[in-house]
């Protein structure tokens, strides 16, 4: 029998706007790896979101609902990462990488990470080779100007893409 001590909780934090077939590819393997993984939706200030936090929350808890993932679970938070790890007595942080430029950045998080707590390890999960060129900024890009999502992201999260488009009236001219 599994203690707390031993079990594996780990952390996929990002702020999925939108989900892509790409973190799902993340989601559904590195649930695979730990005892119970938390699919951590967080907000960034660098970032424009096109989904309000709470509309993040939801769209991703249906995306992981989806995917029939049991020992997952999708939870927000607004805080320094280590922090919400230790508060989920979470011990391994799972980051997604789709490329080299990925890395850099990356391995910088994953070295002030461990200077904050050294018993949280990162873990590196490469993107699956035919998801590797998917971005959520780029994703929302091709949106904007009326492109095809459709090979990026699930059917509802397409829709829910669409619609935020729609009633932004932000779609470019060509």
């Amino acid at each position: 029998m599994s203690t707390r001590a031993s079990e594996r909780i780990g952390i996929y934090p990002g702020t999925f706007d939108p989900m892509t077939l790409g973190h799902a590819d993340i989601i559904r393997r590195a649930a695979k790896l730990v005892d119970r993984l938390i699919v951590g939706v967080t907000t960034n200030p660098s970032k424009d979101p096109m989904f309000s936090t709470e509309e993040r929350l939801a769209m991703v808890e249906r995306e992981v609902a989806a995917l029939g993932i049991d020992n997952a679970e999708v939870v927000g938070f607004n805080a320094l990462l280590v922090k919400f790890a230790q508060k989920q007595k979470a011990n391994v942080l799972v980051r997604g990488l789709r490329a080299v430029a990925d890395f850099e950045y990356e391995y910088q998080m994953a070295g002030m990470n461990q200077q904050l707590d050294p018993m949280i390890e990162t873990v590196f999960l490469m993107a699956d080779v035919s998801l590797q060129p998917i971005a959520s900024k780029l994703v929302k890009e091709i949106a904007l100007f009326g492109g095809d999502i459709a090979p990026f992201v699930s059917e509802a999260v397409c829709r829910d893409v669409a619609a935020r488009v729609e009633q932004s009236g932000r779609l470019g001219d060509y």
